[in-house]
């Protein structure tokens, strides 16, 4: 008995000197983050400043922020891996008993600590050939930002070998780490009888491994990266450095430098009562009508929505402002919920939304162009969501709520004016070529710490370290699943995959018409088992040249494939963003349920409306 004490007394000893070290280096991390979103910040806006304030352009600030927004990429990426916060399904692994659900966390966690370990030396010798070159503005070695990959990967593997041990009973993490050996050995025994498989291999890696991985609960970056290395180990020639190097592509285009800046400019706006006074605005207009916070609920998501970066986000802001009142009307929770995720739903195509960055970034395809595109469409499902809306409140009493005075709009409209300007600022910027997507992002930030510190007088600088660190943690979560998706996207399309795909695409009957049908389907199946970004990245590159090929406008095409996703998001029961909505609701997702078939019948013929009337997309572009 003395003995057991003992043993137990010497594992919480070791427990402790785990948590420890973890949070110690963590922390220390974390500050890197923060400088590093401070860092790309200043970089960014003295850019913009040299060159319309000055005339006179810093050739090498592009660079430096390529380098530095390696950096934030995988040390973010850190930071969600010690966090626990990269994304995945936990639809059926919630399902499941707490002792599996307890497994079945180890399992994810050993898988992804299996691909750092495989892609970690490869990673290593992508960085050392890269030293050899040189960058021309900055006239330095290439392996400053390269070695990003390297010190990445390995402090992902520490930090995730620390929260085996911190999450994980010794049994299951015996069990998980044989399991998942057992899994790489059983791959590597096999692969003399995988080449001659041909493309049936496309089959067992990029369907069956990622399957099987996204359903036990994998993180969906690490289903496809290590689906992606199996593929090009066991049944290729190609060197491994090439998929490191096809990573760094996906996780350093400039182009998405925009996404922690909208990140953190979306925390800027919650955190000054930016989102607040634009809700309270519309909350003037429309409170007093039958239905009216619905009203202002979907007409609020349409506002703050795209700014974030994160549905979530979007939502959280909005929801506190608007429920109390809506639920002492007498709406029924589970309606507000409802509502609440197919909002989430309409909002996909308004500006400056991540998946549209995202679609300019992997397909070429105008970024200005998508975000004049982007507004109509949105408006046309909160049109048919308004419908709904219209039709359940007739039911209702009349509302007891006092109709606001010219006087009190007018107060709110001025206290919203600053607000309200930002959006409009952002998305005009781009459409008119003033400045890009992510120089634009720059210029809000700017703008909403003034109308924070002069304007709403609520700033919480205390608040800010932690705005930055979750900015880093939630763009390191995005970009590295837009860099696995980079590789497989290429391990594809190097396969043929994506001539036979083209080929098949281009026989639908229908022409055209079918083609968006198919588009449809098969974006609403991605869209509920993943998120946006990882199946854009995946098969943007393979889809839209065909639409392109049967005369689908690309902005047109990107609409349909975007909010076809966020029905697929947001509708249960695999929709993550549905369980989203109905947390921030505090709902249980079963008292939702019912309230939902009639907003996702309004999305439907929403998507159907967007997809056969292409000027709803193109007529302002």
């Amino acid at each position: 008995m003395y003995a057991a004490s003992t043993n137990q007394a010497g594992d919480a000893g070791e427990r402790s000197l785990v948590a420890g070290f973890d949070r110690a280096l963590g922390r220390l991390i974390e500050a890197v983050c923060a400088l590093l979103v401070l860092a790309e910040i200043a970089v960014l806006f003295s850019g913009v400043v040299a060159r319309y304030a000055f005339r006179s352009p810093l050739v090498w600030s592009d660079e430096l922020a390529g380098m530095l927004f390696l950096w934030l990429s995988m040390l973010g990426s850190v930071v969600a891996m010690r966090r626990g916060e990269h994304m995945r399904m936990t639809v059926l692994v919630s399902r499941v008993s707490p002792g599996a659900r307890a497994l079945l966390d180890v399992v994810a966690v050993g898988v992804s600590i299996a691909f750092l370990a495989l892609i970690l030396p490869h990673a290593f010798e992508y960085a050392a050939a890269d030293a050899l070159v040189s960058t021309p503005a900055l006239d330095i070695s290439s392996a400053w930002g390269s070695a990003a990959l390297p010190v990445g990967f390995g402090l992902m593997l520490l930090f995730g070998l620390l929260r085996l041990i911190a999450i994980g009973r010794p049994r299951d993490i015996a069990a998980a780490l044989a399991a998942v050996a057992a899994a790489v050995l059983l791959f590597r025994l096999a692969q003399p009888v995988l080449p001659p498989l041909g493309k049936f291999n496309l089959v067992i890696f990029f369907v069956g491994v990622v399957s099987v991985n996204v359903f036990l609960g994998v993180p969906i970056a690490f289903s496809f990266a290590l689906s992606t290395f199996g593929y090009l180990a066991l049944t290729t020639q190609t060197p491994l450095l090439v998929m490191v190097g096809r990573m760094n592509e996906g996780m350093s285009s400039l182009i998405l430098l925009a996404v922690p800046m909208f990140v953190l400019l979306g925390r800027l706006m919650e955190m000054t009562g930016m989102a607040r006074a634009m809700v309270g605005f519309l909350a003037s207009l429309l409170g007093h009508v039958r239905g009216g916070l619905s009203y202002v609920l979907i007409g609020s998501m349409y506002l703050v929505s795209g700014i974030s970066g994160s549905k979530v986000a979007d939502m959280a802001a909005v929801a506190p402002a608007l429920f109390p009142e809506m639920k002492q009307r007498g709406a029924r929770p589970g309606d507000l919920a409802a509502l609440l995720s197919c909002t989430g739903a309409q909002t996909e195509t308004i500006p400056p939304s991540i998946v549209l960055i995202t679609i300019g970034s992997v397909t070429g395809v105008s970024i200005a162009a998508l975000f004049t595109g982007g507004m109509l469409p949105g408006a046309a499902l909160g049109l048919t969501l308004g419908l709904i809306v219209w039709a359940r409140s007739r039911r209702q009493a009349p509302v007891q709520a006092r109709r606001a005075s010219s006087a009190d709009i007018g107060r709110s409209l001025f206290k919203a004016l600053p607000a309200l300007v930002l959006p409009v600022l952002i998305r005009a910027a781009v459409v008119e070529g003033v400045a890009t997507a992510t120089e634009v992002s720059t210029i809000g930030i700017a703008y909403s710490v003034l109308a924070g510190l002069l304007f709403y007088r609520c700033f919480d600088w205390k608040r800010l370290p932690a705005m930055l660190v979750e900015t880093a943690a939630l763009s390191g979560a995005i970009l590295f699943i837009v860099g696995a998706a980079t590789s497989m996207a290429w391990g594809l399309t190097q396969s043929g995959f994506s001539r036979d795909l083209a080929a098949w695409m281009t026989a639908l009957p229908g022409g055209s018409y079918g083609f968006l049908l198919v588009s449809i389907g098969v974006f609403v199946l991605l869209g509920s088992v993943l998120e946006g970004i990882p199946v854009i990245v995946l098969f943007g590159p393979l889809l839209f040249p065909i639409a392109r090929q049967m005369g689908v406008n690309e902005v047109h095409y990107a609409m349909v494939v975007v909010l076809s996703m966020g029905l697929g998001l947001f509708a249960p029961p695999f929709g993550v963003g549905y369980y989203g909505a109905c947390a921030i609701s505090k709902v249980d997702p079963d008292e939702a349920m019912p309230y939902m078939w009639g907003y996702l019948a309004a999305l439907v013929a929403g998507v159907f409306l967007v997809a056969f009337i292409p000027w709803i997309s193109t007529g302002f572009l």
